[in-house]
């Protein structure tokens, strides 16, 4: 694992992992899994091992979060399109024309925005539980009796509200209480007013402009009638995207990336490597 940052004169200093257990005379494409709302890079964790041998993965810290800074006005600088362009710049520091592209929920609609406006740039784009926008039911869930999300945190502190939209949304019942713990405090490392200012963005995003644009071919991992991805949701990527592969999870939770990352990285391998014309396992 190799932790980099890129700097730019006028921008947020960017974070990104690199995790690269490729066979040195392979040119092996990167590969890229950015995370989704008010997480970091370290929510991947579970995938690495399964993807680093066959490919140069790349784990970006999103403006704000992780160890990427935040030094930047959160109401004016924190847009869909600055995201997009910080995902591009750091293709563009790791030398390559293009890489893979694999998102979590909001991470996703930073893939379809960026295969949409910079296609050259993306190989495949692979979509984990991501929504196409927030619907209003999930607006109400993650308000928790409150006015809005913001008032919900205000009022039951940032820990109290990610346990409470955890048991509604991200994790089932019978789920490995150490994961969810896990999961905890993965979240709560980043600051709560850049998490909301994210919740706030991404609040406002609708990515279905996006997808008749996209030219790359699409992979869906999606649970089955999940909370935040219902089948509405289902039906807009396919009517939008012409070049879409969807499989969906054993579950109704959203967080199929971390109930089954086996499964996922074997569903992601097979797709980017049948892009690739290679072969991701070994006699």
């Amino acid at each position: 694992m190799h932790s980099r940052f890129l700097k730019r004169a006028g921008e947020p200093d960017l974070h990104y992992v690199v995790d690269d257990y490729t066979d040195p005379w392979r040119n092996a494409p990167y590969l890229i899994l950015q995370h989704g709302s008010g997480r970091s890079s370290g929510i991947w964790r579970s995938w690495v091992p399964y993807l680093s041998r066959y490919y140069k993965v790349v784990r970006p810290d999103a403006r704000g979060l992780g160890l990427s800074s935040a030094a930047f006005d959160l109401e004016r600088d924190l847009t869909l399109s600055a995201c997009v362009g910080d995902i591009a710049a750091i293709i563009d520091a790791l030398g390559a024309d293009s890489a893979h592209f694999c998102g979590e929920s909001f991470g996703g609609i930073l893939g379809m925005a960026l295969a949409a406006t910079h296609p050259r740039r993306v190989r495949t784009l692979t979509l984990v539980a991501s929504p196409v926008r927030i619907n209003p039911d999930v607006k109400t869930t993650y308000a928790a009796g409150h006015a809005s999300r913001a008032e919900a945190v205000k009022e039951m502190g940032m820990k109290a509200w990610l346990e409470n939209t955890n048991r509604s949304t991200r994790f089932p019942p019978d789920a490995d209480p150490g994961l969810i713990a896990w999961y905890n405090e993965e979240y709560l490392r980043n600051r709560p007013e850049v998490q909301l200012a994210v919740a706030r963005m991404v609040g406002e995003a609708d990515a279905a402009s996006y997808l008749p644009r996209i030219e790359a071919p699409v992979l869906g991992l999606y649970p089955t009638a999940g909370p935040i991805t219902n089948e509405e949701q289902e039906r807009t990527l396919a009517a939008g995207i012409r070049n879409l592969r969807m499989v969906h999870l054993p579950t109704s939770f959203h967080k199929v990336q971390l109930l089954f990352p086996a499964a996922c990285t074997s569903h992601l391998l097979d797709f980017i490597s049948q892009h690739d014309g290679s072969i991701c396992r070994e006699n």
